[in-house]
């Protein structure tokens, strides 16, 4: 396989401390023993649209409205996705995303707006090839979580959201991995996913 056809865009998805940059960094360095060009990134990102979400929106003590957050996250998915992710995957890299446009579609719906307003202004998000979601019980993240580090990990919220991942979860839209095992397990079992979504990936960009 050539390195167009290694190009592959995932991300991995879950609750707040459910692990999922830990997994994510493991999976780097995982895929980059094999030989495989791999980079980490996230959402928000680090444009400037994304530094402002982190100081402006997940920094206040209450949350901005749902239709703010959905339409500033969107702006910066649409910045990431042009400026870093693309342009990786043209270079043949394996990118994984810790968090992408699901992630709106959990937190924002889970604040009542509707789910296809959301995937609307959306639609200029690259799909990912593959899409991770690290299942991790509300009270194993809670015990993780000692206190709050941003607007969106309070209990009442975070629970509302499961609910919508899990329906990503039925729809199979989002691949299910159990994330309450040892760290080393959950990340052999993502790493074995993505060596497979690998095998029948053709030229991606």
């Amino acid at each position: 396989m050539d390195s167009a056809k290694k190009a592959l865009f995932m991300c991995i998805e879950g609750l707040d401390k459910s692990g999922k940059t830990s997994q994510s960094i493991l999976l780097v360095n995982a895929l980059t023993k094999r030989g495989l060009d791999a980079i980490y990134t996230t959402e928000p990102s680090s444009g400037e649209i994304g530094k402002f979400i982190r100081r402006y929106v997940l920094s206040r003590k209450e949350r901005v409205p749902a239709v703010v957050e959905a339409l500033l996250f969107a702006a910066d998915r649409v910045d990431h996705v042009e400026t870093r992710i693309k342009p990786m995957l043209s270079e043949g890299k394996v990118v994984i995303s810790d968090r992408y446009v699901y992630s709106s579609l959990a937190y924002q719906g889970a604040a009542g707006l509707d789910i296809e307003w959301i995937k609307e202004i959306n639609k200029f998000a690259l799909e990912p090839d593959l899409a991770i979601y690290l299942d991790v019980p509300l009270q194993v993240v809670s015990r993780r979580s000692r206190r709050e580090r941003s607007v969106m990990e309070r209990p009442s919220i975070q629970e509302k959201v499961q609910e919508v991942y899990l329906r990503f979860v039925r729809k199979g839209v989002l691949i299910p991995v159990d994330g309450r095992r040892a760290i080393e397990e959950v990340a052999k079992d993502i790493e074995t996913l993505v060596l497979k979504r690998l095998e029948r990936q053709t030229v991606r960009i």
